[in-house]
């Protein structure tokens, strides 16, 4: 009933709470089936999941800015938001109030998204036992891998395919 990555996002958004995990894990969903479209529900999700990245490395630029383009697709999306298992008003009213603790420089919490199907719920509540993951449980901010994980993650594959495709560019110089 619902894509699989989708479930992934949610058990690592309030399982490990290992937003870059959720970044990752959208984005080439988002890229297989809905790519370019840079208004898809999928954009939504990995916007906000970077802006939480960025509050919880208190980056409050960052994470203004990515959940200030995050909300409009939300809003433009909000029948998919439904499809989706969300209670979408709770979540508008989650995100307004996120923004507010981010532009008033306060610091980040950990949050859950309004999930309103029980069922898609327990799915996820069950796939984090199975990844041993706590359901809701609180982000460990001492966790040095999970708070800055893109700056300590190996790039040689993202540097190498810019690399490639820079060569192709100039015609394979």
């Amino acid at each position: 009933m619902y894509p699989k990555d989708y479930v992934d996002y949610l058990v690592h958004f309030h399982g490990d709470r290992d937003y870059f995990e959720c970044h990752e894990i959208l984005e080439d969903y988002w890229k297989k089936t809905d790519p370019g479209n840079k208004d898809s529900i999928w954009v939504g999700f990995i916007l906000l999941a970077v802006s939480a990245y960025h509050h919880r490395r208190e980056n409050f630029p960052g994470a203004q800015k990515t959940l200030e383009k995050a909300m409009p697709i939300f809003k433009n999306q909000a029948a998919s938001l439904s499809q989706l298992g969300l209670n979408q008003e709770i979540l508008f009213d989650l995100l307004e109030q996120r923004l507010q603790f981010i532009t008033e420089g306060q610091a980040y919490q950990s949050f859950e998204l309004p999930i309103e199907d029980p069922e898609l719920q327990q799915l996820c509540i069950s796939a984090c036992k199975k990844y041993g993951y706590v359901w809701g449980s609180e982000s460990n901010l001492k966790d040095k891998e999970l708070v800055h994980r893109h700056k300590l993650r190996d790039r040689t594959s993202v540097i190498e395919e810019r690399n490639q495709a820079q060569l192709a560019k100039r015609g394979g110089e």
